[in-house]
């Protein structure tokens, strides 16, 4: 879906002000979002991609006044919802109505460590070999879907290069909407600045995307 996340090239947001010597977290409660999105995520019900949806599909007018552990918050409260959890009416109170779905597993603190250092690995067995290979000219795809994709609105219908196979990878477009999961060939696309932006671009300029076998063609 294109959503208030994907900005790239768009104006009128300001210029983008890197605050020196940031903190990790600007708050206790931060912190604590951080965890319980951690600890919510390892009993099983969804995927990383069904939560990003989530946080995606956020309006656009509250997702650009949000701050970033707000987004992950708003993003929390739906996948709870959706999967029997909480109610809002619980989240807001803070107080059980009664029992919810039951954790699949649920995360001991004293794993935490070691589960964050081991991580969630995507890449899967493939089938087929990849379509394409380093150098490639290659068109990413226009598409406007209705739900989850990680093609940037920015670079559909544009011309690159391929610039990296990353191997094969859990497609994220089915796994956001709790489909059987399937996986695709991963790329690095490099595309021009002004492929992107234009003639007024700054010809040096380039951005990579990390692409799925799917979004791209031929060029």
């Amino acid at each position: 879906m294109n959503g208030g996340q994907d900005l790239g090239g768009q104006m009128g947001f300001g210029p983008v002000m890197p605050e020196p010597n940031e903190p990790v977290f600007h708050g206790g409660w931060e912190s604590r979002m951080l965890a319980l999105n951690v600890a919510a995520g390892a009993m099983g019900h969804w995927t990383i991609d069904e939560i990003r949806h989530a946080r995606e599909s956020i309006p656009p007018a509250d997702y650009l006044s949000f701050s970033y552990y707000e987004i992950w918050y708003e993003g929390l409260r739906t996948v709870l919802q959706r999967h029997g959890f909480a109610t809002p009416a619980e989240m807001d109170s803070g107080t059980s109505a009664g029992a919810g779905t039951t954790p699949k597993r649920v995360l001991n603190g004293a794993d935490v460590p070691a589960v964050l250092r081991r991580g969630f690995p995507y890449e899967r067995e493939a089938s087929a070999s990849a379509l394409f290979a380093v150098g490639d000219r290659v068109r990413a795809i226009v598409m406007h879907p209705a739900g989850h994709t990680r093609l940037p609105r920015y670079a559909r219908g544009k011309l690159g290069r391929i610039e990296a196979i990353r191997g094969n990878h859990v497609f994220p477009d089915t796994g956001a909407h709790g489909a059987p999961e399937t996986a695709q060939w991963l790329y690095t696309v490099v595309f021009s600045g002004p492929e992107l932006w234009g003639r007024d671009a700054d010809p040096t300029s380039s951005v990579s995307v990390e692409a799925w076998e799917s979004y791209l063609e031929p060029a």
